[in-house]
This record gives C-alpha cells, sequence and structure tokens, in this order.
C-alpha cells in the first residue's frame, strides 16, 4: 500500500509515473447500459433509485425532474420554473426532493400529483443548493458551493440551519453522510475535506496542497474516500487517526476523477472524466488494486455524480452525453 508519504517520495524520484496503478480482479462482469434521454443537450445527472422502475434524475440545463423505467425505457418528466437549474435529486415514500440551486431553494415533487412544494433557503446571500443526501430520519444535509456554507433541512418543519465554512472560497461540492447520521464533505476549492461537529464546520487538511477533492464516499469500516479532480488520485482519510492515504488514478495527470460511489462490498469506484471516452474505475482497499479501466459507450462528455444501489448491485450516473447509464456489478 503506497502511504501519502511514499507517493511524494516515489514523485520527488521521478519513479511513480514509471510505477503507476496497480490492476487486480474486480468484479466477474461489469455491464455497462445506457438510455438516451428525450430531452436533448438538457445535461441529465445525478440519478437516485426509488424502487425497480423509477429511477429519479434532474435536467440541469432544461430545469426538469424525471424518472426512467429502466424496465420499459420509459420516462416521465416534471416541469421546474425556468431558471431553477437543479443539480441534485434524492427521493424518498414523500416525493422526489431536489436542490434548486439557481433559485435557492429545495424543492419537493410528489410524482402522484406533480405538484411540487418550496422551502426556500434563509438570508439574503447568495443560496445555492448543491450535492444532497439523507439521514436515517430522513431530514437533509446539504452542500452550497458559492455560498460557501454546508446546510441542514429539517424536513419535518422545513427549517434549515446554514452553516458557514471558515475557509474563502472552499467551494463546498461533493457530500454523503454516514452511518452515524455525520455529514462529510469536500471543500474543492481547498485541499480540504469537511464535517459539521457541535453545530460548526471542522475543516480537515489533506496533505498535498495541490489537492482539489470533488466528490466522497464512506465504506462500512468508516473510512471517507474522495477523488483528487486536480492531480489524479484516489484517496482516503481515516477519521480515528486522521491518517491520510493516497493512490494515483489508472490515467495519472490526466485523471481528472470526478462521479464517485463505494458498493456493498466495500469497493470504490471513480469515474475518470479526462480521458475521452470517460472510464469508469473500481478499486478494492483489500488489496490496494484498480480494475482495469472501462469506457463508456456514449463518451459520457463528464460523468458528475454516481450512486450506488444495493438491490440491484449497479452503479447509476447521468453523462454530458444526454445519457442516464447503469453499471451492473457481477
Amino acid at each position: 500500500m503506497l502511504t501519502i508519504q511514499r507517493l511524494l517520495a516515489l514523485a520527488a524520484a521521478g519513479v511513480l509515473a514509471a510505477t503507476g496503478p496497480v490492476f487486480g480482479q474486480g468484479p466477474d462482469r461489469v455491464e455497462i447500459t445506457e438510455w438516451q434521454v428525450p430531452w436533448q443537450n438538457s445535461r441529465p445527472r445525478d440519478p437516485w433509485v426509488g424502487g425497480p422502475g423509477q429511477v429519479w434524475f434532474v435536467g440541469q440545463r432544461a430545469d426538469y425532474v424525471a424518472s426512467l423505467d429502466p424496465r420499459t425505457g420509459e420516462f416521465e418528466r416534471y416541469d421546474l420554473e425556468s431558471g431553477t437549474g437543479p443539480h441534485t435529486v434524492i427521493a424518498d415514500e414523500r416525493g422526489a426532493w431536489y436542490a434548486g440551486n439557481r433559485a435557492r431553494h429545495i424543492g419537493r415533487v410528489d410524482p402522484e400529483t406533480g405538484s411540487i412544494d418550496k422551502i426556500m433557503l434563509p438570508g439574503d446571500g447568495r443560496a445555492d443548493p448543491h450535492t444532497m443526501a439523507f439521514t436515517s430520519g430522513g431530514d437533509i444535509w446539504f452542500t452550497l458551493q458559492g455560498a460557501n456554507q454546508i446546510g441542514f433541512l429539517d424536513t419535518a418543519s422545513g427549517e434549515v440551519t446554514l452553516h458557514d465554512v471558515a475557509t474563502p472560497g472552499a467551494r463546498p461540492y461533493g457530500l454523503v453522510v454516514d452511518e452515524d447520521d455525520r455529514p462529510w464533505a469536500t471543500l474543492f476549492g481547498t485541499n480540504r475535506l469537511a464535517t459539521v461537529e457541535n453545530g460548526e464546520v471542522r475543516e480537515i487538511e489533506l496533505p498535498r496542497a495541490e489537492t482539489r477533492p470533488r466528490r466522497v464516499a464512506v465504506t462500512g469500516d468508516g473510512m471517507v474516500w474522495y477523488v483528487d479532480y486536480a492531480g489524479g488520485f484516489l484517496g482516503r482519510y481515516d477519521p480515528a487517526d486522521g491518517e491520510v492515504e493516497e493512490w494515483p488514478a489508472p490515467a495519472g495527470g490526466n485523471s481528472r476523477p470526478y462521479a464517485m460511489a463505494s458498493d456493498d462490498e466495500g469497493r470504490l469506484w471513480f469515474v475518470e472524466t479526462g480521458p475521452q471516452p470517460n472510464r469508469l474505475v473500481g478499486f478494492d482497499p483489500e488489496t490496494a488494486r484498480f480494475t482495469e479501466p472501462m469506457e463508456i459507450d456514449s463518451g459520457g462528455g463528464t460523468v458528475r455524480h454516481m450512486v450506488f444501489d444495493a438491490a440491484t448491485g449497479a452503479l447509476w450516473f447521468g453523462t454530458d452525453a444526454n445519457t442516464i447509464g447503469r453499471a451492473s456489478l457481477d
């Protein structure tokens, strides 16, 4: 296993590029299927699995929330107000919750009636909800990139609490919630991760100043994983002792790793968006080996976010090629 200290030593000696990533055995089969979204150039993104016949996603450029039935290929669309600029959608029995990134609200679509309830964010400054995740009780943590905040929505009362990030221009971006309902976020404008403790944001500095963590995942052992978009690394932070370890992605400095998720076997998956076509890559922490990169047929353009559905053993993602994609892991 390469520690961050070992990586820096290898890089300084000019050995790292020659060493490169180590590939190993992944799932027996990875099958990628893509569905063409019928609304052109709408940037479908950030899918969420609501059930066997319902995969939610948003159209960032076309102001909609939509669902796909992968069994039939049928789509259903719910139009939002012009200028909403939705980024993320997460869903439960109450409906599909979306981040109104350009319209300072979090909305909930009732799929039965098509009605939309909005919860406006407080304050007079910028309010741009970005990535969201549920707690075990159904409340929502979310990032606000331009506002430099991490937010919490009490979904029962509609009360929103905004926590300021102390570092200016930190750009809170990717976010997940761990089994203890603690949020973990990347601060994309810095070399830091963040969480919220006792009502305040705690920033966690990563060893390399040039690191720019973009997405984050948490595995069952409590480890916090991130992808370094700028440098092309997969990293792991241990909250217990603060140790950080990193591994260079297969495409190295050209990797531009972006969308990221962990599966139910503790493996990490991310998409290299530097190579064209984009490439899906897996990583097994037990062996510290990557899977052979797998190209996305549509090209992907840029795959920005990804989720894992344990019920079907599949990763879901949206692409700038106007598709919704599924990677089945067998």
